[in-house]
This record gives structure tokens, C-alpha cells and sequence, in this order.
């Protein structure tokens, strides 16, 4: 069949070879239209209960993770200069486009009774600029007296002082995001030049949007440095450059399908997708070398160049579409978990590996049928004394010292079960970034000046509508919770409805801070005419206004508590927020309260969680689904153990090495499980079929049979294992702790897969025959 399909496609060469450009060139349009997706929250499922409280809590208050913040530190902050250059920094950032409000010291209001009107009318603290000390200091007591800023705008015992940006939500999940945060950054970078002072900038918005623009340069950096990777790889092995280009064009056909399958799916770039245009050129590659040295192989035994080209496909082609099949399937069994941004990557990926197949086996014999027959120096690699010397002593181990195989291969993997046991699940929002970085050392920087910047948010509804302004008794219990919150380590002071009554009163009481504290019944009545808005136009409330305005519903049944907290991690957060989660219950009836934890932590939290959860399943449906295959192919349950021992080891020694190196199993590292087993199963499927073809082939023992196998296949299963390690390496230039970590633990995973392809698996294969 498949030398009939070798002959089939030299005789429609001209037809298929423009139906492939056709389907390029459609596929290229397509590309041409693909978008960068910027929803973080699609990890979930939209079932999950997280969500639904997620998009709940979204709907009823707009949202929550878009501010972002701007500290300083300084014991000179309110002397004239220093004061009057964060009031024109506040100035500057209000005019940024799509920044809707800036909350900061200069800005500060107080709120003054006019016993009159019975209002209590909005004033600003602070005149600035100022030319006097004086006044400035005399403003500077009034807000100091002020309880209700002290934690969010500043830290009194470390002279740490803070600005909140809130941008537009649809901005800041748009790709609009760069010139928003470009733009308030271009504002900080010269209020930091002109006063000689650096400035910490945090928060969810320019974390994810510092975060994403990086990876998509690295991305883009790792595309082409694959792409010459590749291109020098091929050119050392072959010494042509026709092959060499040849091989890039099938590569580069395949990173325009996979684009042009993302918009026909409607689906758009996310930060996992992106890694697929990289994974297409890393795998493809190999395809070429594997056609070619057989290509080869067969040219220097027939110095015939059509009957080389039939028996390449003939010989490779059921090689290649299992070996093709069972790295699809690596990827396609994302596709079985609940995570959105997990099917979109498996199914994105799975579909374009087996299309490289296809693109291969079309193209690779129809442009050699044009090119003229190789030269001596092409087929020299076949006779490398090196990888000769190297393929004499995989024979010698395998026949001599299969004992000293076994006595390492249980020993190493013993020392790596061991290691797995220390095997942590654990992931932070900024985890994989140095610990030198900016970003890394700005968050600690709020964290320790400020408690964190990663928001939580806390529903608290009532059963019934109005329920929260008949009586003081919520409140009560809302600033019962915010008390708790305050007192624990990993959260900042919380900021309610309740902390704007609690100003209210203050100011209702001529000021006193003493008087900062949550209303009763009969303060509630004697303040109820102050409370009321006798400001109808929206353009005119002060930002303070708006703020607590955003932290009730219309109809007075479900307040809001704003959490900044902490980047404590996915391993700690469940058990702080079942801690807290507790105390509510104690704190609020559950007959006549509901409570509801969610937010950009909690969701984050959940969408690791579903990730890791799903990569796991995925193993186990990837191990399955490639039994099946080998099954198939071999028909031999004794050929199946044999397949499946020489690629369990490689994924047990690298979860080994990870435990005992204290690196964490998270969405990243996870991830490299199924890819490593879809790609290193390839090693095992070329040397088994290979063994296959010869023992028809030949009658003659299974020593000698593998031998030959061992060393007609080794040359290919080597060079191969060799791009592989390199294109997987060049993630190890990343500046992310993941990326680096996908990079080297594929390697090292290949690295031992093909080990223990070369050298256990003849092993097996002497045992079972």
C-alpha cells in the first residue's frame, strides 16, 4: 500500500503539489486574520461554581482586578517640592486615556458638616501646588486625623505612600492594554527622573500586561531562533541546502495551518497557543530528517532516485503517521478536560501534527523528484565514524552487559520514585518571573509596605431586598469580618461600605477620629438626612463618592468587601480563604446571609487548579490512547509492555529530578509530561517497526536482527533526539521560570527516553523473544 502511495504521488506530483499551495495560501489568508486573546478567566469552565459567582460578582459591581498602583517611599513626602510633584504625577495620570480615576494623598477629601443644608459636603485636604510649608503642614494634620485613608494610601510607620490607577476594564482585557499601560508608565518614568526617586508600580493590569507582552516577544524569539536552530541542525547533518530549505518550507507550512486552524475554530492567540507555532517547527523537523535518511539509506543501496523515493515512503510512511499519530495524541487529549484554554491548545495542536504528516509525505518526495540526485557528501553523514563508535557500544551493552542495564535502570528510577514523593503542587501569580525581576520586587515591595495588591473579593447578600440599610446589624457584622481580615498577616485592611459610614460619622461628629467608628441605630437616624445624595450628576461626585458607591447594590441587598492581599500561593490560599470562610460563618447566619468568596485570587486559584487537574488526566489519557495504538500496530500484548517501560521510565526519573530539585508541579510543568511522552513514543515506534521490517525480511536470529535495527535506525533515532533536545533547549533562554523549566525538563526528558530506547528496549526485546 504505501509503496503503491510512494508511486501514486510521483505520478500526480503537479496536481498535488498544487492543491497543497492552494491550501496554503487559504491557510495563510486565514493566518493573516488571527488575534491575541487576552480573557485569563477562561481556564474555568463556565459551569464551575467559581465562575458563576465570578461573573455574578461582575455583573452586579463591574469588576475587580483593574487597578493598578504606584508606591513611593519617602520621610520627605509632604515637604513642599516632593508633595507638589505627586499632585502633578496625579494630574498626569487622570489624563491618560481610559484611566477612569486616580485615588491619592493630594487628592484626599475630608468631609465637612453644613448643618445648613444637612450634607456632609466633600472638601479637599490639600491646595496644592503649595509655595508654603506651613500650609502644607497644617493640611497635613487634617488628613493625618483622617482613619479612614491610613492602609490604603499610606503606611505611617514605613513613610510608604500609594497611588490607585483604576482603568477601563475593556481596555485593559483588550490589545489596547499596551498603550494604556505604556502610557502610565511614561508618566512614572519621568516623575522618577525629575525627582530622582524610583517608584514601585504593581497590580493586576500591569502585571498581566508587563507578563504577556514578554512572553509574546519570547515567543516571537523563540520562533525564529527555532527556525535557524533547525535550519544550521539540518545543514550539518545533510550538507545541503536545498534539503535544508526544503525541510524549513515544510515547517513553515506548518506554523501557517496552525495559525489559519486557530481562526477558522474562532479561537485566538493565549499565552499557551502560542507555544504551538515553536512545538510545530521542533516536531517537524524531525519528520524531514526521518524521510531523508531513508532517502538516503535507500539511494546509496539502489543510485536510483525515483525507486529511493518509493522506498522512502514505502519504508517510512506507516512510521511516520504512527509516530505522528501518538505526538498528536500528546497534545489532541487536552482536549478531553474542562479547561477552555486547554482544548483550544490540544485540539489546535493535535489537528496541525497530524496535518504536518500529511504535508510531509506530499511534499518531501514530490520536490526531491524535481531536485537531481544526491551527492557523495550528502549521504556522508551515514557513515559518521563517530555516531558509528557510538552505535558499536549501544550493541556492545545491549548484547554483553545487559545485567549492568537492568542494575541501573531499577537503581535510577528507584532514586527518582523517591524524589516524587517530595513533589509539591504549588503556583504564584508571578512564580515564574527571577526573583531579581522588577515585577517580582515591586509586589513584595506593596506586600510589605502594604499587605499586597491581589484582590479578593467578598459578597455578602441578604435574603431579602433593602435588608442591609433596615438596621445597623449587617454592618455590624460586615466590620466584625474586616476586623478579622485586618488582624490576619496576609491581608491589608479592607475597604467596605462600612469604612465610608465609619467616615461619615466621623465627620458627622465634627471630626474627631475618635469618633471613626460603625453607626448605631440612632446614629443612623440623626445622620439618615446627611446620608442621603442631594447630588444628581454623576460628573460631579468626587472619586471618594463613586468608590463607596461601588460597594452596595441598588437594591441594599448584597455589600462588597475588597480584599487586597497577598500572593501567598495556590498551595496556602485554600486554607486562608477556608479559614476566613469559617469566621464569616460564625460571624453571619447562614439562614439569612449568604456569603461568597470570589475575585482575580479565588478565580486564579480555581484556574490552576482545573489547568493542573486536566494535564494530569491527560497523562493518563495520553498513556492510554497510545496503548491502544501500539496494540494495534504490533498486535502483541508482550511488544506493548515492551514499548511502554522504555517511556514511563524517562517521565518518572524527570518527576524524580524535579522533586528532589524543589520545582513545583504547576500549569508549566505539568505541561511536559504529555508533550515528552507524544514525542519520545516516536523513538520507540521507529525502532520497533524497523525491527518488524527487517525480521520479515530476514530470516535470521534476534541478535542479529537487532543489530541491524540498532544500526540502521540508530543514525536517524540520534539526529533526531538531537534536534529535538536542541529545539526544546532554547526555551532554557527564556526569563521565565516556566518556560525555562518546559525547555530543560523536555530535554532531559528526551535525553533519557532516547537512552532508554537504545539501550532497554533491545534489552526487553532479547526478553521476551
Amino acid at each position: 500500500m504505501w509503496y503503491s502511495l510512494g508511486k501514486a504521488i510521483l505520478k500526480n506530483r503537479v496536481l498535488l503539489l498544487a492543491i497543497l499551495f492552494a491550501a496554503t495560501a487559504f491557510m495563510g489568508y486565514k493566518a493573516s486574520k488571527v488575534q491575541l486573546g487576552y480573557d485569563f478567566t477562561r481556564a474555568i469552565p463556565t459551569d464551575n461554581v467559581k465562575y458563576v459567582d465570578y461573573q455574578k460578582f461582575l455583573k452586579k459591581f463591574g469588576g475587580d482586578g483593574n487597578i493598578l498602583v504606584v508606591g513611593v517611599k519617602s520621610d520627605k513626602f509632604f515637604t513642599v517640592d516632593f508633595f507638589n510633584a505627586v499632585g502633578k504625577l496625579h494630574q498626569s495620570l487622570k489624563k491618560v486615556q481610559d484611566v477612569q480615576e486616580v485615588l491619592s494623598v493630594p487628592e484626599a477629601v475630608t468631609l465637612i458638616k453644613d448643618s445648613v443644608t444637612q450634607q456632609l459636603i466633600p472638601q479637599k485636604i490639600f491646595q496644592y501646588p503649595y509655595t508654603s510649608q506651613q500650609r502644607l503642614d497644617s493640611a497635613k494634620n487634617v488628613f493625618l486625623s483622617l482613619p479612614f485613608y491610613q492602609g490604603i494610601l499610606y503606611n505611617p510607620s514605613r513613610h510608604a505612600y500609594l497611588l490607585g490607577v483604576t482603568v477601563n476594564k475593556d481596555t485593559i482585557n483588550s490589545k489596547a492594554r499596551t498603550r494604556l499601560v505604556d502610557a502610565i508608565m511614561k508618566e512614572v518614568i519621568a516623575f522618577e527622573s525629575t525627582n530622582n526617586i524610583t517608584a514601585q508600580v504593581s497590580g493586576l493590569p500591569y502585571i498581566r500586561t508587563t507578563v504577556g507582552n514578554r512572553i509574546k516577544q519570547e515567543m516571537n524569539f523563540f520562533l525564529i531562533g527555532s527556525f535557524l536552530l533547525s535550519a544550521i541542525t539540518l545543514f550539518l547533518f545533510f550538507r545541503s541546502f536545498s534539503a535544508t530549505i526544503m525541510s524549513l518550507i515544510v515547517v513553515g507550512v506548518g506554523v501557517v495551518w496552525c495559525l489559519g486552524t486557530m481562526v477558522l475554530f474562532g479561537y485566538k492567540i493565549t499565552l499557551l497557543t502560542a507555544l504551538i507555532p515553536i512545538l510545530i517547527v521542533v516536531i517537524g523537523v524531525p519528520n524531514c530528517i526521518y524521510f531523508l535518511n531513508k532517502y538516503h539509506t535507500s539511494y546509496k543501496d539502489t543510485n536510483n532516485k525515483n525507486e529511493a523515493i518509493v522506498n522512502m515512503v514505502g519504508r517510512m510512511g506507516i512510521v511516520t503517521l504512527f509516530c505522528n499519530i501518538a505526538a498528536a495524541i500528546g497534545f489532541i487529549v487536552f482536549a478531553f478536560t474542562h479547561s477552555d484554554l486547554l482544548k483550544e491548545f490540544g485540539l489546535v495542536s493535535g489537528i496541525n501534527i497530524m496535518a504536518l504528516f500529511f504535508i510531509s509525505l506530499f511534499f518531501i518526495p514530490i520536490v526531491l523528484s524535481y531536485l537531481p540526485a544526491p551527492k557523495t557528501k550528502h549521504v556522508q553523514y551515514l557513515d559518521n565514524e563517530i555516531l558509528g563508535k557510538v552505535l558499536w557500544n549501544v550493541e556492545q551493552w545491549v548484547f554483553n552487559h545487559s545485567k549492568w542495564i537492568w542494575a541501573v535502570t531499577i537503581a535510577i528510577t528507584a532514586f527518582a520514585v523517591v524524589g516524587i514523593f517530595k513533589l509539591k503542587s504549588e503556583g504564584f501569580i508571578v512564580d515564574d518571573l527571577p526573583k531579581q525581576d522588577k515585577i517580582y520586587t515591586d509586589l513584595k515591595w506593596f506586600e510589605t509596605n502594604f499587605k499586597g495588591v491581589m484582590p479578593l473579593e467578598i459578597m455578602v447578600e441578604a435574603k431579602k431586598k433593602g435588608a442591609l440599610k433596615r438596621s445597623t446589624a449587617p454592618l455590624r457584622k460586615i466590620d466584625e469580618l474586616s476586623a478579622y481580615l485586618s488582624g490576619k498577616e496576609e491581608t491589608a485592611r479592607p475597604l467596605s461600605l462600612v469604612e465610608g459610614l465609619k467616615f461619615a460619622r466621623q465627620a458627622f461628629y465634627d471630626g474627631d477620629s475618635i469618633n471613626y467608628a460603625t453607626p448605631s441605630d440612632l446614629d443612623m437616624i440623626a445622620m439618615s438626612s446627611y446620608l442621603k445624595s442631594k447630588n444628581k450628576k454623576a460628573s460631579e461626585k468626587t472619586a471618594l463618592t463613586r468608590l463607596m458607591n461601588s460597594f452596595i447594590d441598588s437594591n441594599y441587598q448584597t455589600a462588597r468587601v475588597s480584599v487586597n492581599m497577598k500572593d501567598i500561593g495556590s498551595k496556602q490560599l485554600p486554607f486562608f480563604l477556608n479559614d476566613v470562610e469559617q469566621k464569616a460563618k460564625e460571624i453571619f447566619d447562614t439562614v439569612n446571609y449568604k456569603i461568597t468568596f470570589t475575585g482575580s485570587s479565588v478565580t486564579f486559584l480555581e484556574g490552576s487548579r482545573f489547568i493542573i487537574n486536566g494535564l494530569k488526566e491527560s497523562i493518563i489519557w495520553a498513556f492510554s490512547l497510545i496503548a491502544l495504538c501500539m496494540l494495534f500496530l504490533f498486535r502483541s500484548v508482550k511488544i506493548l509492555l515492551c514499548s511502554l517501560i522504555p517511556n514511563i521510565i524517562p517521565l518518572v526519573i524527570t518527576a524524580g529530578v524535579m522533586g528532589w530539585c524543589g520545582i513545583s508541579l504547576k500549569p508549566s510543568t505539568v505541561l511536559v509530561f504529555s508533550v515528552a511522552l507524544g514525542i519520545v513514543i516516536d523513538v520507540t515506534i521507529r525502532f520497533l517497526i524497523n525491527y518488524k521490517q527487517e525480521a520479515a525480511s530476514k530470516n535470521e536470529d534476534t541478535n542479529t536482527i537487532l543489530a541491524t535495527t540498532i544500526k540502521h535506525t540508530g543514525i536517524s533515532i540520534i539526529y533526531t533526539s538531537l534536534v529535538l533536545i536542541a529545539g526544546f533547549a532554547i526555551f532554557c533562554f527564556s526569563s521565565f521560570g516556566g518556560t525555562f523549566a518546559l525547555g530543560w525538563l523536555t530535554s532531559l526528558t528526551l535525553i533519557v527516553g532516547t537512552i532508554t530506547n537504545l539501550l532497554l528496549l533491545p534489552v526487553l526485546i532479547k526478553k521476551i523473544q
